[in-house]
């Protein structure tokens, strides 16, 4: 018999990657509106991938099994 697939969230796929070391990164908020009133420095860093805490990054993965 053979082994049955997993299915991932796929909110959670649209949302996440999960890096071949383990970790979880995440794309920042608050860069679709309002970039008028931010700084430069803030827009750049918003622009950059997150890495998510362990224990935030712990739920996520099991919501991607094959992440």
């Amino acid at each position: 018999m053979a082994k049955v697939k997993v299915k991932s969230k796929r909110s959670a796929a649209k949302r996440f990657k999960v890096t071949k070391n383990g970790k979880v990164l995440y794309s920042k908020q608050g860069r679709r509106h309002l970039l008028s009133v931010k700084s430069s420095k803030r827009k750049r860093q918003l622009g950059k991938t997150g890495v998510l805490k362990e224990c935030e990054a712990k739920r996520v993965r099991s919501l991607l099994p094959y992440g």
